[in-house]
C-alpha cells in the first residue's frame, strides 16, 4: 500500500510518496500526477519536515447525502430511493491542519466523517465493472455543515460551501483494499463516529456510474460518499479528526471567524 501526499516546503509545492515510513519525491512523468510518476530523492525530515496540504485540487466536488441509514434516521429523514448529490465549491476546500472557520451568525456547525474518492481519469458515464478503473485512491473528507442554514434551506449548497467547509486528506491511499474499512470521527480526541463502508446505501462502485451518467469527472475531482450517525457540533477551540483505516487522521482545529 502507498499514501500519496501533496506537500510544500520552503515555497515548493511537490508531491510524496509514503512507503513502508520512507518518505520520497513522486516525479509525474506526464503534466500531472495522474499520469503516472517515478521515484524521486527522498524527503530529507520526512513529513515532520514538510506542510501537508489538500492533496489534489478539484474542480469539484460531489457529495451524497443520506447513505448510511443510521445517519437518515438520525436526521429524521426518509431512505432516499436513489443518491442524492449536491456540490461544494473548490473554494471550500481547506488543508490537513488548517482551521475550520465559524461563520458569523451560520449558527450550529456539524462535522461530518466521510470517506472520499478520488478521480483519476476523465470519467463519462462509467459503468459500475470499471469503475475502479478510474479511481485514482482514497482520501478523508469532513463534509463541514452549517445545520441551521440547512434546516432553513430546501437545497444545501449554501450549508455546505462556505469557505474552509471541505478539509480533506492528509493523503490519497493508492492500491488499497476494495472492500469495506472502518471509518470514524473525533471530537477533542473523544470518538462521535464510528462505523464501516460496508454500511453505504450506494456503495462506491454505483456511485460513480450514477454520477458520471449525470456529469463528466475530471482527473482530481471528489466523490464524498456520506457520512454515518453520530454527526455533531463543533465550536470555536474544538479539534476535530476524520480517521479512515488504511488512509489515516484528517485533523483540523475550529476557529470562530472574525467578522
Amino acid at each position: 500500500m502507498e499514501r500519496l501526499y501533496r506537500v510544500s516546503r520552503n515555497g515548493e509545492v511537490f508531491y510524496a510518496s509514503e512507503r513502508d515510513g520512507a518518505l520520497a519525491r513522486a516525479v509525474p512523468t506526464g503534466r500531472s500526477i495522474f499520469e503516472g510518476y517515478v521515484p524521486g530523492p527522498v524527503v530529507e525530515g520526512g513529513l515532520a519536515d514538510v506542510t501537508i496540504l489538500a492533496p489534489v485540487q478539484p474542480s469539484k466536488m460531489v457529495c451524497v447525502g443520506l447513505n448510511y441509514r443510521d445517519h437518515a434516521e438520525e436526521m429524521k429523514k426518509k431512505l432516499p430511493p436513489e443518491p442524492m448529490l449536491f456540490l461544494k465549491p473548490s473554494t471550500a476546500v481547506l488543508d490537513p491542519g488548517a482551521p475550520i472557520l465559524l461563520p458569523p451568525g451560520a449558527g450550529q456547525v456539524h462535522y461530518e466523517s466521510e470517506l472520499a474518492v478520488v478521480i483519476g481519469r476523465r470519467a463519462h458515464r462509467v459503468t459500475q465493472d470499471r469503475a475502479w478503473d478510474y479511481i485514482f485512491g482514497l482520501t478523508c473528507l469532513n463534509d463541514v455543515t452549517a445545520r441551521d442554514i440547512q434546516n432553513r434551506d430546501v437545497q444545501y449548497t449554501r450549508a455546505k460551501g462556505f469557505d474552509t467547509f471541505a478539509p480533506f486528506g492528509p493523503c490519497i491511499e493508492l492500491g488499497g483494499t476494495r472492500g469495506p474499512r472502518t471509518i470514524e470521527g473525533y471530537v477533542n480526541g473523544t470518538r462521535r463516529q464510528h462505523s464501516s463502508t460496508s454500511n453505504l446505501i450506494f456503495p462506491i462502485e454505483y456511485l460513480v456510474e450514477y454520477i458520471t451518467y449525470v456529469m463528466t469527472l475530471e482527473p482530481g475531482d471528489i466523490i464524498s460518499t456520506g457520512t454515518p450517525s453520530g454527526v455533531g457540533a463543533i465550536v470555536d477551540g474544538d479539534v476535530v479528526t476524520v480517521r479512515i483505516e488504511g488512509v489515516g487522521d484528517l485533523t483540523n482545529p475550529v476557529r470562530a471567524e472574525t467578522p
